[in-house]
């Protein structure tokens, strides 16, 4: 009977944070990266459509965006609410794929949906990024995109983890691309040199 009380309690608690989170921090991005022409992969050629916003999730997510344009990737940048704006989303995500995108990157905090629905509505990979809420640390986030159905699936990098989502949609496109595969071995290689000099600093 004590066990039964706690667990009730914690449902009652859990969802009491849940609907708090729906109301005040849905706060949700998404950075869908378009496959340049061969001939045209220089920085030049991103077309980057950013809507900004005074939020430190923003800049989280713009990591992602830094390392695509690093690569030479064009992307756009949307903020979109899953809970918000959904027949936005549904428009958004449905003609992605017709609309010369390959990769979606979507983060989203606390009640975490945007990566889940954005692939319920493409046939592109999504890679997901849980932002860390004030809440529960990201673990609700995590939570959130990670745990997706079978069918529908969402690659889902650490919390906060937008850089890694950036180069994974990277290594994504140069599996069919000998160009990108080769900027890509070029920064493994880059890696690995920073690493091992660190070890000139050892006393």
């Amino acid at each position: 009977c004590y066990c039964s009380c706690i667990d009730i309690l914690f449902t009652l608690s859990f969802e009491f944070v849940m609907i708090y989170v729906i109301l005040y921090r849905t706060l949700v991005f998404c950075v869908m990266i378009r496959r340049p022409p061969r001939s045209t992969l220089d920085r030049s050629s991103a077309a980057s459509d950013v809507y900004k916003r005074q939020d430190s999730d923003l800049s989280i997510m713009k990591e992602a965006s830094d390392v695509l344009n690093e690569f030479g990737i064009s992307n756009e940048m949307k903020i979109i609410s899953a809970h918000r704006s959904p027949h936005l989303l549904s428009e958004y995500a449905s003609n992605a794929h017709m609309n010369g995108m390959k990769v979606i990157i979507a983060g989203a905090g606390a009640a975490a949906h945007l990566p889940g629905v954005t692939a319920a509505f493409t046939p592109l990979p999504i890679i997901g990024v849980p932002i860390k809420s004030r809440s529960l640390d990201g673990l609700d986030s995590l939570l959130s995109i990670v745990q997706m159905p079978s069918g529908v699936p969402v690659a889902t990098v650490a919390i906060n983890g937008a850089k890694n989502a950036g180069i994974l949609a990277a290594q994504i496109l140069a599996a069919s691309d000998d160009q990108m595969m080769e900027k890509i071995l070029a920064y493994k290689t880059k890696l690995s040199v920073e690493s091992i000099k660190k070890n000139e600093k050892i006393v």
